[in-house]
């Protein structure tokens, strides 16, 4: 290792998600190098650490690519999981973290650390969830793989972004009065994400004789309804009331958390799932390697502040829904040469614009949200439900900030897939679709100096099904791609009038 008191070498997988994408920064703060390993560096690229990492391409089910990125590493962090995806997750969990191990032991990696679930007290291995039994098999994994690992297991993790939290927030906040499942009343040890972070980097310079799990969380044991409550008292709100009842199944509560909130279904089961039994630490062994500074662990109303804090204040880092994958990394792009993926429907609107560029592009960078999508705004919503109702993430996981966007960001049922600052927005729909779909938004300038506004609306069909979704839907075409372009030509126009510097509310 590059000394005990020295500089470390780290390898951080899961850069585009939630954690990961903290923990590189805290790394970088505390001296150490960092490399992270992406599936789609790109989404990366707008971070602003992005120019103090090495970022290579590759994926932890790929042992060359995993070799690869392990060369002259001291510390691997493995933070990457299946959540929210289909059938056969457990197997790929249990390859991928079966070449992580093997390729760290290859490339003499002194330590892996790995961030898991909190397995409940007393319960069988064939009564947990699906995903919490998978989270505790790779740490096995990990544990068994000859590299000393730190495996630790939180709970619910409280932070501005996270999935747990966005949940609790949204079931407060918009349900004053709840019949809820029974889970309510589980027994939950939440932790800061704060102090997640902390023990994530501490965990780097652990003695090479440490290979074990670790339990972590805040200093206070509370059951959801309580998290509830005093969340609703933290925010300001009046005070909620909570009816459980037990006939709600892990998949109706999924669907139920999937319609209230901006976590889809698909997400939102393996995390209520995982609340059926009693999540609470059993041991705080971790504070004889990493002891606890002053205020720390924080408290269940110390992060819900902070993290309220940073969402008001528009300060929020990285979000649950920045792990996400717009589709196959084998997925046509809709600038591809003659656009070999096959048949590509087109909208294509282009206006003159009497106002700046600047402007222009402050209205297109500011879209979705609370800003809405300028046309419409009932069809909109319409989309959003039906998407929900099938499982889809809908409109309601808004904006990560209300005014700047970069690429992997998420946009309502849309990931930012590409943005080229002052001239080009391009978003990939992550709705349920019968096909591949994109909006492009330009702001240019024409060949007599005017500002122009370009729009393409673009959809790859899949089967049969995917051209008669096309052909359903164009009738509305007019209204709603025609009526976004002109409203935000006409929005562009009043804020250069105005002299405004952001776009106003416009749903």
């Amino acid at each position: 290792m590059s000394g005990q008191g020295g500089p470390l070498r780290c390898l951080v997988t899961g850069a585009t998600g939630y954690i990961g994408g903290r923990l590189a920064p805290e790394l970088l703060d505390a001296g150490h190098q960092v490399r992270c390993l992406a599936r789609s560096p790109g989404k990366l690229r707008d971070h602003p650490w992005a120019d103090r990492v090495e970022t290579v391409r590759g994926d932890v089910t790929d042992a060359d690519s995993v070799g690869e990125a392990m060369r002259g590493i001291d510390v691997a962090y493995y933070l990457v999981h299946a959540l929210g995806t289909g059938r056969g997750f457990e197997e790929t969990d249990r390859k991928a973290a079966e070449i992580f191990g093997e390729r760290a032991r290859a490339a003499g990696v002194r330590r892996i650390v790995y961030l898991g679930g909190l397995t409940p007290r007393g319960v069988p291995q064939e009564e947990l969830s699906p995903h919490l039994r998978s989270r505790a098999e790779v740490g096995r994994i990990l544990l068994d793989s000859g590299v000393p690992t730190t495996v630790l297991r939180a709970a619910v993790i409280i932070g501005s972004g996270s999935a747990s939290f966005e949940m609790l927030r949204y079931l407060t906040e918009r349900l004053p009065v709840m019949v809820t499942p029974s889970w309510v009343g589980t027994r939950i040890q939440p932790v800061a994400v704060r102090d997640v972070l902390r023990l994530l980097v501490g965990s780097a310079r652990m003695p090479d004789e440490v290979n074990r799990t670790f339990d972590i969380g805040g200093p206070e044991v509370l059951t959801y309804r309580e998290m509830m409550y005093r969340y609703a008292r933290i925010a300001g709100l009046p005070r909620r009331l909570i009816v459980p009842v037990p006939v709600l199944t892990p998949r109706l509560s999924s669907l139920w958390v999937g319609l209230v909130t901006p976590v889809p279904a698909s997400i939102a089961r393996p995390l209520t799932e995982s609340l059926r039994h009693e999540v609470v630490c059993r041991e705080h062994d971790i504070a004889q390697y990493l002891p606890d500074p002053p205020g720390s662990p924080a408290g269940f109303d110390a992060a819900v502040t902070l993290a309220l804090r940073r969402v008001q204040d528009a300060q929020v880092t990285t979000r649950w829904s920045s792990a996400s994958v717009p589709g196959a990394p084998s997925d046509p792009l809709p600038t591809d040469p003659d656009w070999a993926g096959g048949s590509l429907y087109t909208d294509h609107r282009v206006l003159t614009v009497d106002a700046t560029p600047q402007a222009l592009w402050r209205v297109i960078e500011g879209i979705g949200g609370d800003n809405g999508w300028y046309s419409l705004p009932l069809a909109w919503a319409v989309r959003g439900w039906l998407d929900r109702l099938v499982g889809g993430v809908g409109l309601r996981r808004g904006r990560r900030d209300a005014e700047r966007l970069r690429v992997g960001d998420s946009l309502d049922f849309w990931r930012v897939e590409e943005i080229e600052p002052g001239r080009l927005l391009r978003l990939r729909a992550e709705m349920r679709l019968p096909g591949l779909a994109w909006l492009e938004m330009y702001a240019e300038t024409d060949d007599r100096g005017r500002t122009r506004y370009r729009q393409r609306a673009l959809y790859h069909p899949r089967g049969l099904l995917g051209h008669l979704y096309w052909w359903s839907v164009s009738p509305f075409h007019a209204a709603v791609f025609g009526g976004m372009a002109r409203n935000i030509a006409q929005a562009a126009t009043a804020a250069t009038a105005a002299g405004a510097a952001s776009p106003g509310r416009h749903a």
